[in-house]
């Protein structure tokens, strides 16, 4: 890892002919770093690396960012590649395209850096690298999310917040869906089937359900507990609630 506002100045060091030891001892920037710069010098003067919001005293993109987390604890999780770069990745199901897009947008919203796109069976991970996805987001670690606890630090909490609909649209697009529920009801003359639309979500991890219906609180949303891993909103009004900004997957 190094400070990206060193760059420009190994850029002209280089330039000016200084070596490569030289150039690692001033800036602390990896020598296989500056070998590649020096090598390809005009790929390396048109890629400028994006800052850290929580290194660098950035401004953060607050609901991208709040979407993007919710995205995260259901789907996403940041895998260690080499030299501490973390590639983001975050699975969107093929049968929503405008999702992936969203999630895409997202990713480049909160770090801008190169977002990409890795076909799987059935789905696509949305991801981009840095070695700065660990310090956005804080509750990476060892094992399935459910095993270990997940909390919010306190910068996170000021966002989530402050943008809870797009918390809760994040959650809702990676671990829930709005259906259609219908019930027989059987009556002298036959049975009689309703329909009524509904919001479900579902996830194992109890920390994760709390902070969901913690949000769904604080918009002031019914909920009911189906059962250990499914949340379930069905009033109308509360369904009526959440259509305003999350809607149906598309």
């Amino acid at each position: 890892m190094y400070d990206p506002r060193q760059r420009p100045l190994a850029l002209r060091l280089l330039a000016a002919g200084f070596t490569i030891a030289e150039v690692n001892r001033q800036t602390g920037i990896p020598t296989s770093t500056l070998g590649n710069w020096k090598k390809h010098p005009e790929k390396a003067a048109n890629h400028t690396p994006p800052l850290c919001p929580r290194c660098h005293d950035q401004a953060i993109d607050p609901a991208a960012y709040s979407y993007l987390f919710g995205l995260y604890l259901g789907d996403g999780h940041p895998a260690r590649q080499r030299n501490g770069v973390h590639r983001l990745e975050i699975a969107c199901s093929d049968t929503w395209p405008g999702l992936i897009d969203a999630a895409a947008e997202a990713v480049g919203a909160v770090l801008t850096s190169r977002v990409g796109r890795r076909q799987k069976p059935g789905c696509t991970m949305v991801g981009s690298y840095s070695t700065h996805w660990p310090c956005l987001f804080p509750q990476h670690g060892p094992g399935m999310k459910h095993t270990r606890k997940i909390e919010l630090a306190g910068w996170q909490r000021e966002i989530v917040d402050e943008r809870t609909e797009e918390f809760v649209r994040g959650l809702i697009h990676s671990d829930g869906c709005r259906v259609t529920n219908r019930v027989r009801k059987r009556l002298g003359g036959g049975d009689r089937w309703y329909e009524y639309p509904r919001y479900n979500f579902a996830n194992v991890s109890l920390d994760i359900q709390g902070l969901f219906t913690d949000a769904l609180d604080r918009l002031g949303i019914a909920w009911r507990q189906m059962n250990e891993k499914n949340i379930s909103v069905a009033k109308r009004e509360a369904v009526a609630r959440l259509d305003e900004f999350v809607g149906p997957k598309y």
